[in-house]
């Protein structure tokens, strides 16, 4: 992410207060009360819409089952545990019936693969949060390693984003008196050694950006007071955040400073002897290093030293090099109209790559030698979704998993089977599989593709139940997201197999631009000025699903949560009759205000600034709050969002509920008082939300069978 320039030379400045002056004076909202997060007369409206909502949800025959069931799921000892390597130990964090809270905890390497690891037990979050009265919500561990025991607990209260950060000591299993610890803030925090730190958090005026996250990092020895620290680095205030990278490897330790100056664009700096060196690199590219090599992805065309690299490329070059200056690299990866790259990680000497081919997984292993560079695709399940990840620790000197991965596969009907393998060749191993959670026989699959407005071929996928065929009756769920270039490719889900496919729904999934699934340009198509072809791409599979009868409007509900969420309100506006119901999660919608509440600043580089006369122009267009009116016949509506919610504002949810609801238009809202931007603080929690949203959907989309 990187910083803007600013050229505001004097003939230019009174063009530049024009174009920067807000856009207009907004007209007074009335609900802007609403936006107290805690206040009591906030909390009230809160309590009196939970009780309206909840009696007409619970009333369906389904309801109390379907929470029953989707919570056994939840925490079913059957699942795969989740683990990460360090060291000698795989490590996991674990929620079942009896532990919802959660219990943190560690088994050798050999014994992960049997189907019963014997776990040592690290933390019972259960019994810390019963001892200190407080809702502790786990938000991860960062660990020195190498011989040290020492780690750095990440808890929140009630699912918020900010966190509370504890030293914990693995050997003896509890927490460090006198430790680093840090109060409730989005911070971030990385060890370089025992005895210090590099912090970012809440320090009073000045410390954080305009988004609310870390601006100035410190270095912070241990025994000292945090206000003592040493200021090392700093952001600006319009930046998103400022950050810390540490790299342990021996021979390679790096420390790197990030600012993230949009929610795309960066400035690296390495940190050495105190000095900084500002990395040069092509603002939206991502830079890591890999021992003696560099390795960059890009977002954009970058052209350098006479060759031209395409966005969504893979490069790799020398390390000693490129700090020189010279800028020789080979591709690893170079996209297509239809492959694009998914992820990345590395082993001891290879580069494991994940691609994405037409919206279904393959994974690659390139391997350096003295001719360069050479390529083994991984034999794998296809088509569905694949990710592979390195067990490699840079920090293990005979390391027996230099060259190992984990590679994970599941699509919509196939449960996630987890299987071990060697970058260097070989089969993979099946090691871990999930049960089947439903009866999948006689549901099938289906790629299909619809024309958006401009022409542009948007795919999309349908789940069809057992015996379903296309007559228009079928009660379908159409869900999306389409922002961020984060990419909605097949997942298994029991709880949709159970509430949905099971009893005749039919689910479709649609891989919307604004998205990942084709690179980098497939999401820059639908940024700021773009965005309305997100919205565009959504109605169009809308459409085509009603035209070939896969369902009908009457039988039609949509759904999609943050960003997704504001897609939600925006399709609904635009095309009330597409559809019969609408699940409206943890949403942006008032797109005036959205850059003032919580992390919404960070986002801009998405969205654009509304207070920009240029940039408005086009957000008002489709900001779902300002859009939205009465005597327009509207699809009923679910609204579910969390008060503990600390990355998009719950405020607006609330607003638009209550807007809705003056106009006259059937609403229906869920506020959980806990669960941050997931809605749930665990499983119990997420299985009530679920089991009203499947209530909802079936009371009105039609029936179950």
């Amino acid at each position: 992410m990187s910083l803007a320039l600013r050229l505001l030379a004097a003939p230019l400045m009174a063009l530049a207060l024009t174009m920067n002056a807000p856009a207009q004076t907004p007209a007074p909202d009335p609900h802007l009360w609403l936006e107290d997060v805690s206040g009591d007369a906030a909390l009230n409206w809160v309590r009196q819409r939970n009780a309206a909502s909840r009696p007409v949800l619970e009333a369906h025959p389904d309801f109390a089952a379907n929470r029953t069931r989707l919570k056994a799921i939840m925490d079913s000892k059957e699942r795969i545990p989740s683990a990460s390597r360090r060291g000698e130990h795989f490590y996991n964090f674990w929620q079942d019936a009896e532990h919802p809270r959660g219990l943190w905890r560690r088994t050798p390497l050999d014994r992960y693969a049997q189907p019963q690891p014997e776990w040592e037990l690290l933390l019972d979050l259960d019994a810390l949060a019963r001892s200190e009265g407080e809702n502790w919500v786990w938000k991860g561990a960062q660990c020195l390693g190498g011989r040290s025991s020492r780690c750095l607990l990440l808890l929140s209260r009630g699912g918020a984003d900010a966190t509370v950060v504890r030293e914990f000591d693995l050997a003896t299993r509890a927490f460090v008196a006198d430790g680093f610890r840090l109060p409730e803030a989005k911070s971030s925090v990385s060890w370089i050694d025992e005895q210090q730190v590099l912090v970012g958090t809440d320090t009073g005026p000045g410390s954080l950006t305009d988004s609310g996250y870390p601006r100035v990092m410190w270095l912070w020895k241990r025994g000292q007071p945090l206000a003592e620290a040493q200021r090392v680095f700093e952001a600006q205030p319009t930046d998103v955040s400022a950050d810390a990278i540490v790299d342990h490897t021996p021979g390679f330790e790096r420390v790197m400073f990030q600012r993230a100056i949009d929610f795309y664009r960066n400035e690296l700096f390495l940190w050495e002897r105190g000095a900084l060196q500002r990395l040069d690199k092509p603002a939206d590219a991502d830079l890591s290093f890999w021992k003696e090599r560099v390795l960059l992805r890009l977002r954009s065309d970058w052209t350098i030293s006479g060759q031209r690299w395409p966005a969504g490329s893979l490069l790799v070059g020398d390390a000693a090099a490129y700090l020189a200056g010279k800028r020789q690299f080979t591709a690893l990866f170079t996209p297509t109209a239809t492959r694009s790259l998914a992820g990345y990680s590395t082993t001891r000497s290879r580069v494991l790559i994940d691609v994405l081919d037409n919206v279904a997984g393959r994974a690659e292993a390139w391997t350096p030698g003295p001719g360069g560079w050479s390529r083994r695709e991984i034999q794998a399940p296809f088509p569905g979704t694949l990710s592979t990840r390195s067990l490699h620790d840079p920090q293990v000197a005979s390391d027996p998993l230099a060259e190992g991965f984990f590679a994970s596969y599941t699509d919509f009907l196939t449960p996630d089977t987890l299987y071990q393998g060697d970058a260097g060749g070989g089969a993979l191993q099946a090691i871990k599989a999930r049960p089947a959670f439903f009866d999948a026989s006689g549901m099938r699959v289906e790629q299909r593709f619809a024309t958006s407005k401009d022409g542009t071929r948007v795919p999309y996928f349908i789940v069809w139940p057992k015996d379903a065929r296309a007559d228009g009756q079928h009660p379908t769920l159409l869900y999306g997201y389409g922002g961020f270039e984060v990419s909605m490719n097949p997942w298994y889900s029991g709880g949709f197999g159970t509430a949905w496919y099971g009893k005749g729904g039919v689910l479709v999934v649609a891989n919307i631009r604004g998205g990942g699934e084709f690179g980098p340009a497939w999401h820059q198509a639908a940024v700021r000025e773009g965005k309305q072809k997100s919205y565009d791409d959504f109605i169009a599979v809308a459409e085509d699903l009603v035209a070939t009868r896969v369902t009908s409007p009457r039988h039609l509900g949509i759904m999609g949560g943050s960003n997704g969420g504001l897609l939600m309100g925006a399709v609904m506006v635009q095309r009330p009759d597409l559809f019969n119901a609408v699940v409206c999660q943890v949403p942006l919608l008032d797109m005036r205000r959205y850059h003032t509440l919580l992390a919404g600043a960070s986002w801009m580089a998405e969205y654009g600034d509304p207070d920009k006369a240029e940039d408005w122009a086009f957000i008002s267009r489709y900001s779902p709050y300002q859009n939205v009116k009465a005597g327009v016949k509207m699809p009923k509506l679910l609204f579910v969002t969390s008060t503990r919610d600390d990355r998009v504002h719950p405020g607006h949810a609330r607003k638009m509920a209550a807007r809705m609801i003056e106009q006259g238009h059937e609403v229906l809202y869920y506020e959980n008082i806990e669960g941050g931007h997931g809605a749930g603080a665990d499983n119990a929690q997420h299985a009530d939300r679920m089991a009203l949203e499947f209530a909802f959907l079936w009371q009105q989309l039609g029936p179950a069978p």
